[in-house]
């Protein structure tokens, strides 16, 4: 596919962009050059190599799933402006 200024101008509009017809003119082989290396990338056999996420092994440190600072409710209560029993209490916002 071969980008001319016109399909630049028209990117340009959608993309909210104001450029002039010098812009288009230079704008226009730099996107066809990325489109053909696009187009080689698509030429790339992949087949048997597995999808991942990073070019580097990332492996995220896990800690236990424990609770560490509950029990406290009464002293959160204390800050609510409203409570219910035991729940911060709020206005009806939906009729």
């Amino acid at each position: 596919m071969a980008v001319d200024t016109n399909t630049v101008k028209k990117i340009a509009s959608l993309a909210r962009l104001a450029i002039t017809d010098d812009e288009a003119a230079r704008i226009a082989p730099e996107l066809d050059n990325i489109l053909h290396w696009i187009e080689q990338l698509g030429e790339v056999d992949t087949a048997g190599v597995e999808p991942m996420t990073a070019v580097i092994p990332n492996h995220l440190r896990l800690r236990d799933d424990v609770v560490t600072d509950g029990g406290i409710r009464d002293q959160l209560m204390t800050n609510a402006p409203q409570a219910e029993h035991g729940f911060f209490a709020v206005p009806k916002v939906i009729e």
